[in-house]
């Protein structure tokens, strides 16, 4: 809907109002989108839940034990450990171990993960570096535990957020980068890349390119969909953009930093295709689905009406891509409407589709 579409209904509110709704339209309002996690929402009752899709098993990943991780190896020294939620990473070395996020789901799980791993290969267990991804707590929150006498590395803009933040669980990075750093570190080489910001202003990659590997956390999770919302992305038009940036380098294997399974460049890939074919039905949406019933239902009650309307174009075009990709992607039809919804809203806000000027 353009900006002349919405100034007339908002003008003729009270006739809208009193308009009567007739057809498909009404069964649209009789049914409306699911509502999405946000202010306003209605509370769903934990009695009277909803059924979902069977996970596809090739997005699962290795089952827990009884302390709640699983840990695994990527590529000779390079580990991950896994709750089945978050997904963190480390490198055994000859000098001490390094560690690429500290999720506080995973906590001193983390520390048994690496002592499982190099008790056998008579190595260090003692964590000497911690790189952040990024600054959020749920990726960070567990870096006090490794005390104050590690190196701590990250970009610029995560330790003045960090600092913002002033959470001494995530105490900010003493070392930093703006674009592009490589360190050697126990005989290993690790390159640090900052391509402008997606998720987070400050979220980087970590490339290693000794294990072919890639660690690039909150943008695609590999046999999943992503979180609602487009994982709560800061940037949108970022985000979209930082599975094809990472495609661009080498490397075979691939951490998201959430769920069970490490990935394959197939995985990216998928996710591509997947946020392509969604953002093709959100402008179709836009620009097929009559906004006139939704005004004319709530009249002067503008935010009612815009909810209503963009709940039910996200409804749309998530349609045929969840019914494509079932049984293919994980939790693809849990978040697929909201994750249109933040591609419509960013197209309409970051690309100004159908946002027309007044004449």
């Amino acid at each position: 809907m353009d900006n002349s579409t919405r100034r007339s209904f908002l003008a003729g509110a009270a006739a809208l109002a009193a308009a009567p709704v007739a057809g498909s339209a009404a069964a649209a309002l009789a049914t409306p989108a699911a509502a999405f996690a946000s202010a306003g929402a209605t509370a769903e009752d934990p009695n009277d839940l909803p059924d979902y899709a069977p996970i596809p098993p090739s997005s699962l990943g290795k089952p827990v034990n009884s302390l709640g991780y699983a840990v695994g190896k990527v590529s000779r020294n390079l580990y991950f450990v896994t709750d089945t939620d978050y997904l963190s990473a480390f490198i055994a070395t000859r000098d001490g171990v390094v560690l690429l996020d500290a999720p506080p789901t995973l906590g001193h799980n983390i520390q048994r993960a690496i002592d499982e791993v190099t008790k056998p290969l008579g190595l260090p267990n003692k964590v000497t570096h911690l790189i952040y991804t990024h600054h959020h707590s749920d990726h960070a929150g567990a870096s006090s535990i490794f005390g104050k006498n590690i190196a701590r590395i990250g970009h610029s803009e995560t330790r003045r957020l960090l600092k913002r933040d002033n959470d001494p669980k995530k105490p900010a990075p003493e070392e930093t980068f703006d674009d592009h750093r490589t360190l050697h570190i126990g005989g290993e080489r690790i390159e640090l890349h900052w391509f402008g910001e997606n998720h987070t202003p400050d979220n980087i990659y970590i490339h290693l390119p000794g294990h072919d590997a890639l660690v690039l956390v909150d943008i695609a999770y590999p046999g999943w969909v992503p979180f609602s919302n487009l994982n709560l992305s800061e940037d949108v038009p970022g985000s979209v953009a930082a599975s094809a940036k990472a495609l661009e380098l080498p490397w075979k294997h691939f951490l998201g930093g959430h769920l069970g399974r490490v990935g394959t460049r197939r995985d990216v890939q998928l996710h591509d295709a997947y946020m392509a074919d969604l953002n093709i039905e959100v402008r179709r949406a836009l620009t097929t689905v009559d906004p006139t019933p939704f005004y004319a239902k709530y009249g002067a009650n503008a935010w009612a009406a815009v909810k209503h309307h963009l709940n039910y174009v996200s409804s749309v075009a998530a349609e045929p891509v969840i019914k494509k990709y079932l049984g293919r992607l994980g939790a693809v039809d849990v978040n697929t409407e909201s994750i249109a919804f933040a591609l419509l809203e960013s197209a309409r806000l970051n690309q100004g589709f159908e946002m027309s000027v007044h004449d």
